[in-house]
């Protein structure tokens, strides 16, 4: 269970708890089996206030801290990553990055959409040879009278056909390198946007994951979103964030995975008694709970430093990078423990151990982690 410091925070836990539980645990397996997108989750998530979690009342928004959104994550990806991974993509980086970059008049037209659920955000960086690099985007934007003209791919892009507006990061000056990319406000809808490829993935399979391409895409010169060139400057910041909803999926993958194997483990009878009697077991039992309360605190020590307005960078590369390696290997003691039965789709591990991986991955590797750490560390800042 999530470390709970307030009552209030306690009751938006068992808000979504409940609601997990009754709304999402029992289709789970066919979601995931028919990679369906369970649009009629994500309406009730807004109806909840749960789309709009961290954004002021003004927009709609429950004015929740980033301490109380990363615990409704780590409940929600207990149950099913997916789900958990689509609120993520959703909430910390399409709808935070208009929030934090936006202008007035931005604000004003899409927050309250976005809070409400009535419309779905997605985020854009990654490319074909834009990956880890992300600095190596190769999708342009040209000024052209009062609009911008978009051109090239964007990969791995969660919510793109079932959302209504991406932030995606195109070069409008080749010349100044990173300070030449610059971010826009693009309505799915767009003529000159289409979805491309689906991606039919190992695990997360009910979150949306496909390609955005853009042939002419023409928005208007108000859609940039923040300074022209501070696209990747910002996308950086937004990805600090990020990574501590990444964390706290992390932290609930492993959890759910850990709590699966304790109930086995005390149901499953070998050589006349519980498997939880052998020490063997215990071991591992132990190490997983000590694990996912270690990779928690990292968690929550990001989101308060968040919600303190300090400097993040650092704490949040670090909650990612523990995790997310450590919910990987919970997943894969919590197969072992079921033997057999872990392997097979009757039992919640396999789904779990599927969706995990992706947490070492998304919004920067666990080397990018590090590399992240280690030049906060030598730089001197600490932060």
């Amino acid at each position: 269970m999530s470390t709970i410091t307030t009552s209030e925070q306690q009751a938006v836990v068992e808000a979504i708890r409940t609601f997990a539980d009754s709304e999402i645990r029992p289709h789970v397996l066919a979601w995931d089996e028919a990679q369906q997108f369970p649009h009629e989750v994500f309406r009730k998530l807004g109806e909840l206030g749960f789309l709009g979690m961290i954004f002021p009342e003004k927009y709609g928004g429950a004015g929740l801290t980033y301490m109380d959104y990363a615990a409704v994550i780590e409940e929600v990806a207990a149950v099913d990553g997916s789900v958990a991974l689509a609120l993520a993509a959703h909430t910390s980086l399409g709808s935070n990055h208009i929030f934090q970059f936006g202008t007035d008049a931005q604000r004003q037209k899409y927050m309250p959409l976005l809070t409400s659920g009535e419309w779905l955000a997605a985020w854009g960086l990654t490319e074909a040879e834009a990956g880890s690099d992300s600095g190596g985007t190769k999708t342009t934007a040209v000024r052209d009278g009062d609009e911008w003209v978009l051109n090239g791919s964007k990969n791995f892009i969660t919510n793109a056909s079932v959302g209504r507006v991406a932030v995606l990061m195109a070069v409008t000056d080749r010349s100044a390198g990173r300070h030449g990319i610059s971010s826009f406000i693009v309505e799915l809808d767009t003529p000159g946007i289409r979805v491309g490829k689906k991606e039919n993935k190992l695990g997360m399979r009910a979150s949306d994951t496909c390609t955005l391409v853009m042939e002419d895409c023409r928005v208007p010169l108000g859609n940039l979103l923040g300074a022209e060139g501070d696209g990747f400057i910002n996308s950086m910041k937004i990805l600090d964030g990020g990574r501590i909803s990444i964390a706290a999926l992390s932290v609930g993958i492993a959890r759910g995975a850990f709590e699966a194997a304790l109930r086995y483990s005390q149901e499953r009878r070998q050589f006349g008694k519980p498997i939880s009697e052998f020490e063997a077991i215990q071991f591992y039992l132990a190490e997983m709970a000590t694990e996912i309360d270690a990779a928690r605190l990292l968690t929550q020590r990001a989101a308060a430093a968040k919600d303190r307005g300090a400097p993040v960078t650092r704490h949040s590369a670090q909650a990612k990078l523990y995790a997310s390696e450590i919910a990987v290997r919970a997943t894969d003691r919590s197969l072992q423990i079921h033997g057999g039965y872990g392997f097979i789709k009757d039992f919640p591990v396999e789904k779990f151990y599927r969706d995990v991986k992706l947490c070492t991955i998304g919004e920067g590797t666990s080397e990018i982690q590090k590399l992240v750490i280690a030049r906060s560390l030598l730089s001197g800042t600490g932060v």
